[in-house]
C-alpha cells in the first residue's frame, strides 16, 4: 500500500464525506493506505502541501482570496466540493424563544470567529435586517462549547454535531441553519498543489472520492454513522444520527464532484457584501478539474 497524507482544516461531522472516505475502504481498493491528521499552528495546511508531508486537504475555496487580492498565482487548488451550503447551526438556550433570525436582537451569540463562518453569519444578519446582535468571539469551536456549557451567552453558532449533542443533554436546543437561510455556496472543499493533481494517485484518489459520495448520499444515515463515530468521540449515537439527517436534508453533500456556478456565486456574494474581497474573482482562479 502506498501512504496517502490528508489534512483536515476542520474536523466535525459537516465532513463526512471525507471521513467515510478514509474510513470505509475505498482508498485501500486503489492501493492507497489513509492517514488523517488534523492541522495546527504548528502543522498548517499549505505548508504542508507545499512541502509534500501532506497531498491532499480539508480547507475552503475562500482561503484564497486574500493571496488573489494581492494578485498572486495560486499553486494550491481547490479540486472538489466538499459541502456546497454552510454547515452551522446556532443552538439556543432551552426556553429561549427563537423562532427566527429577528429574533437574535439584542441577544449574545458565541460566534465562531474564522474567516469564513464569521462573513456568512454578519451576511446573514445584514441581509434580514437584524441589528444589535453581540457576536462574541469566545476561541475555538471547543472553547465556544464550553463557554456555552458554562453558561455563557445566549446562543452558540457551532459545527454538528455538537448542537445536537447539546440538545442531547438538554444544555440547548437548535433553532437556526445558516446553511437553511443562506442557500448555495461554495464552502468547504479538498485542495491539492497543481503538482499533485496531476499523479496517478490524485485520480486513484478521485475514484475512491466518487465511490465515497455515492454511499454518502445512498446508504442509511445509521450505517453513516457507524463509520464516522470512531473519529468523533464523546458523541452519542443519537446525536450523531440526528446530525446526518440534518446535513443530508440541507443539500450540502452531493455525489457530483465540482462545485456549481451558483455556488460560487453565492461565495461571492457574501465576501464582497462584507467588503472582504474587491472584485468578482473568476472561478478558474481557484478551481480545478476534478482529477478521474
Amino acid at each position: 500500500m502506498t501512504p496517502i497524507h490528508i489534512m483536515a482544516l476542520r474536523h466535525s461531522a459537516f465532513y463526512t464525506p471525507l471521513l467515510v472516505t478514509v474510513a470505509g475502504g475505498y482508498l485501500q481498493e486503489e492501493g492507497l493506505e489513509p492517514h488523517y491528521r488534523v492541522a495546527t499552528a504548528d502543522d498548517p495546511i499549505p505548508e504542508a502541501l507545499l512541502a509534500g508531508t501532506a497531498h491532499l486537504a480539508q480547507s475552503a475555496p475562500a482561503v484564497a482570496f486574500a493571496s488573489l487580492e494581492r494578485g498572486e498565482a495560486q499553486e494550491i487548488l481547490h479540486f472538489t466540493r466538499l459541502n456546497g451550503r454552510d454547515g452551522f447551526w446556532l443552538a439556543a438556550r432551552p426556553g429561549l424563544e427563537i423562532r427566527g433570525w429577528s429574533d437574535l436582537a439584542g441577544r449574545e451569540v458565541l460566534a465562531d470567529h474564522l474567516f469564513q463562518p464569521l462573513a456568512t453569519l454578519r451576511h446573514l444578519l445584514r441581509r434580514e435586517g437584524v441589528e444589535g446582535v453581540v457576536l462574541t468571539d469566545a476561541g475555538s469551536p471547543e472553547a465556544m462549547e464550553r463557554a456555552f456549557r458554562q453558561r455563557r451567552g445566549d446562543l452558540v453558532q457551532l459545527q454538528g454535531p455538537a448542537p445536537r449533542q447539546l440538545e442531547e443533554e438538554g444544555i440547548g436546543q437548535v433553532v437556526l441553519s445558516v446553511g437553511e437561510a443562506l442557500g448555495p455556496i461554495a464552502f468547504s472543499s479538498l485542495c491539492a498543489t497543481r503538482r499533485w493533481l496531476d499523479t496517478d494517485m490524485a485520480r486513484a484518489f478521485g475514484r475512491a472520492w466518487r465511490r465515497a459520495l455515492r454511499r454518502v448520499a445512498e446508504a442509511p444515515v445509521e450505517e453513516l454513522a457507524e463509520l464516522v463515530a470512531p473519529f468523533l468521540e464523546g458523541i452519542t449515537s443519537a446525536a450523531l444520527i440526528r446530525t446526518l439527517q440534518d446535513y443530508r436534508a440541507l443539500g450540502c453533500w452531493s455525489t457530483e464532484p465540482s462545485f456549481s456556478r451558483e455556488e460560487w456565486d453565492g461565495l461571492l456574494e457574501v465576501f464582497l457584501g462584507e467588503g472582504l474581497i474587491t472584485r468578482r474573482h473568476p472561478m478558474q482562479s481557484v478551481i480545478a478539474p476534478f482529477p478521474d
